[in-house]
């Protein structure tokens, strides 16, 4: 899945000829999970929106990290590569070949193979450097410590979890080992999926982007448990849509649980309950939802009218009742 790139992004001259050229101060991670086949970009930087910039991803093909004095076109044109058959080091290796400021850049790739390239400039600010292990690298600039790539690649080889919550540790291992030398603004994390479907909007599995804030890596935690609350809920609707009820529970179970805040994900396990017969577990859901929220109440009779809830007007009433 190709990230969407603005024209006003183009970092390499800052959108004026003559405007003094600043590095993009980042640590990040490019990751292949092998069980899954997920591929996967994180990073956080002292700069506004790195989520527009440095993380480039294609299901079944490849991630790019691209930083430093940030060369957006490595992104998709190391996917390119990538796409065609050429491994991740071969493929970044090429397009350094052809690249005058090579001395400035850094640059993480992995393909769907697991084979990892990487790079870092010279003329990089320190501290800056990167690290490789199996299916994955990390690297970092402008660092307070030279040791945030060692600390990142500890965290990410010990974690537990989805390759987007393994990342995400290895981005607050970097932060804990003190991180960008001139502070933190933004974050984000892009995961696609490891059966690629050619749609990219079907193969995105995480896409956040924590454009400037006083903690994006706080932020960034927060946002990835809401989302995988949603892909959850997604996935629900999906399986409610081909009347694959009880499928359809389990997904909004999951993304209930996972963010509780928001009574709309319960209550879609409520409706899938009463759905499937199970009105006795689903009433207090129904009570504790609208207690949260009156207006999900005046729902009930829209999802009957479209057909997600029984028209019975027995169970439809005692539903309003609660």
């Amino acid at each position: 899945m190709f990230l969407k790139f603005f024209t006003s992004l183009v970092i390499s001259t800052y959108l004026y000829a003559d405007a003094p050229i600043r590095p993009i101060s980042t640590y990040s991670i490019v990751a292949y999970d092998e069980t899954t086949g997920e591929l996967g970009v994180a990073v956080q930087s002292h700069w506004f929106s790195v989520g527009t910039v440095v993380p480039w991803a294609k299901a079944g093909v490849g991630a790019v990290a691209t930083q430093s004095i940030a060369e957006p076109s490595y992104g998709p044109n190391g996917l390119a590569l990538m796409e065609k058959g050429v491994p991740a080091d071969e493929a970044l290796k090429s397009l350094l070949a052809k690249d005058s400021g090579e001395n400035v850049r850094q640059i993480g790739m992995v393909d769907a193979q697991g084979n990892v390239g990487v790079h870092t400039g010279s003329r990089c600010i320190r501290y800056a450097g990167h690290k490789i292990g199996k299916h994955y690298s990390v690297q970092a600039n402008i660092m307070e410590k030279p040791t945030v790539p060692n600390a990142m690649s500890k965290a990410f080889e010990n974690a537990k979890g989805d390759l987007a919550e393994r990342m995400l540790i290895a981005l607050e291992a970097a932060e804990q080992e003190g991180g960008d030398l001139r502070g933190k603004q933004s974050a984000a994390i892009l995961v696609v999926s490891g059966n690629p479907t050619g749609d990219s909007w079907k193969d995105r599995v995480v896409d956040i982007n924590i454009a400037d804030h006083e903690d994006p890596l706080a932020e960034l935690r927060r946002l990835l448990t809401i989302s995988k609350a949603y892909y959850h809920a997604q996935k629900g609707d999906e399986y409610m849509e081909k009347d694959e009820m009880e499928k359809a529970l389990v997904e909004y179970s999951a993304a209930a649980k996972l963010y509780p805040e928001n009574p709309e994900l319960p209550f879609w396990t409520a409706v899938t309950l009463a759905q499937t017969g199970d009105l006795k577990k689903a009433l207090p859901i129904f009570k504790d939802v609208f207690e949260k929220n009156e207006n999900l109440r005046e729902l009930i009779p829209r999802i009957v009218e479209s057909g997600f809830l029984k028209d019975d007007k027995k169970i439809v009433q005692q539903i309003l009742n609660q």
